[in-house]
């Protein structure tokens, strides 16, 4: 009982996340001025949006593993049969989708909050393109995610 509630609150906390960077961290990098402002804010935000990123990822991961036990469990036989396909489509996306959110994490904001506070120095081309490549990484990773929202909601009948 606990195990779905589990699931939905890591996914709630996931989507807003990543939804945050979208449409507040990013927008606001491009109106502050100052670079180093501009550097110091992304790396506060970051530095939060790392563990929770890959924290709540590894709770769905697990929460969600517990679940298709359960699913086994009631469907016995014809579980393969009724949910194959559509468990596999999920699979997929959502392994794609562990690849790209631990790119993003680890790859690029790990890196720079690490760089950051060794203090190294960034320029302005360097920040750019980080700030591109998260806008990229994000806009691959929202849609995968509500793809595997909806893949889910199909393994569960809804």
């Amino acid at each position: 009982m606990l195990n779905p509630w589990l699931h939905l609150t890591a996914l709630v906390i996931y989507l807003g996340s990543l939804t945050s960077l979208w449409l507040i961290l990013l927008p606001a990098l491009g109106i502050i001025k100052s670079h180093e402002e501009r550097l110091l804010l992304l790396a506060r935000s970051l530095k939060l949006y790392n563990p929770l990123q890959i924290g709540v990822l590894g709770v769905l991961v697990l929460s969600g593993a517990f679940q298709i036990t359960e699913l086994k469990s009631v469907y016995r036989e014809f579980f393969i049969k009724e949910l194959g396909m559509t468990l596999g489509w999920k699979l997929v996306v959502s392994f794609v989708l562990i690849l790209l959110s631990t790119y993003q994490s680890m790859g690029l904001a790990h890196r720079f909050v690490r760089r950051y506070e060794g203090g190294d120095g960034f320029s302005a081309e360097e920040f750019r393109s980080l700030s591109q490549c998260l806008r990229i990484s994000t806009l691959l990773i929202l849609p995968l995610a509500l793809i595997a929202v909806w893949l889910g909601l199909r393994l569960r009948g809804g």
